[in-house]
């Protein structure tokens, strides 16, 4: 909120947020473009109680359309296993499979921040492996930070790839590379376990994580970890309490035929592609398709 707000009658003209080029609240989100953001300035829009939208890309197109519409943070995430590449969970997805797309998020990009998850089995072996698949993401691929799920067993990667110049989100609640542990997608951070996902959250701020995605866990655990970190928190299926949101940019544009709870869906594409491939096939087996304007002479 500006600060002559503070000076102005509820209801007034000062107390509207001001709006940048693309129509959204100037700040982290909808801001002008010119520079990408950083986490730099992912830290200052918390201390501003700024909250920001984060989706997840995995080519070009769809991450310039984001991108245009002032999204600050673009996750390649792992979901690419299911959403991308068809597996039912995000366990099989290789380290070259997200090169690939990260380094198309990249290009299709000008000012976002892109984040690129660590695949399952890149990192938990070693510091020394955690090292070595950062760096390909950041030097193949053009990632500016990279994600990785877990909480105190993962404090040394975290710590390394942190005093070696690479930005970390963690991640912690539902971390999906562990569903095998968890038996399933079930809700995480009840009773006891609920206290050592804040101590996780704490630690991972003291290694250097610059925000920690918390997914799957209940709306006042996430309260929690939100005021007791100094960095933000970026919900999915947390409640509102978080510093930013995130979905899977399928979720949310209705693509996904039975999207989970914590899913709003905002547009119904499924639908508008099944209508739009049902008219093109309808359109060539009845020779109208293609018409004079769509040929050449």
């Amino acid at each position: 909120m500006s600060s002559t707000a503070h000076n102005s009658a509820p209801g007034s003209a000062a107390d509207a947020p001001s709006l940048d080029q693309y129509g959204g609240p100037a700040g982290l989100y909808g801001g002008k473009p010119g520079r990408r953001v950083t986490v730099r300035d992912i830290a200052l829009a918390k201390e501003r109680g700024e909250k920001w939208p984060m989706v997840t890309a995995y080519d070009a197109m769809t991450a310039r359309v984001f991108d245009e519409a002032g999204i600050p943070v673009l996750l390649v995430g792992d979901s690419a296993a299911m959403v991308v590449f068809g597996y039912d969970s995000t366990l099989p997805v290789t380290v070259d499979d997200l090169i690939s797309l990260t380094a198309a998020v990249v290009r299709g990009s000008s000012r976002a921040l892109v984040v690129a998850d660590l695949p399952f089995g890149s990192y938990q072996a070693s510091t020394q492996q955690a090292l070595e698949t950062a760096a390909r993401f950041m030097k193949v691929a053009g990632a500016h930070a990279v994600k990785l799920e877990g909480g105190r067993r993962v404090l040394p990667q975290v710590e390394a790839l942190v005093s070696a110049g690479v930005p970390v989100m963690a991640h912690l609640g539902l971390t999906p590379q562990s569903v095998n542990v968890f038996g399933g997608y079930r809700v995480q951070g009840r009773g006891q376990s609920g206290e050592e996902l804040v101590a996780d959250a704490k630690d991972l701020e003291r290694a250097g994580a610059f925000a920690i995605v918390l997914e799957c866990v209940p709306t006042d655990l996430a309260e929690r970890v939100t005021t007791s970190v100094s960095i933000p928190t970026i919900g999915i299926g947390a409640g509102g309490s978080t510093d930013a949101q995130v979905l899977v940019w399928q979720d949310l544009m209705g693509l996904t035929r039975t999207p989970a709870k914590f899913v709003k869906k905002y547009a119904d594409l499924a639908s508008d592609m099944d209508r739009a491939v049902r008219t093109f096939a309808h359109e060539v087996a009845s020779g109208t398709f293609p018409g004079p304007e769509h040929t050449y002479n």
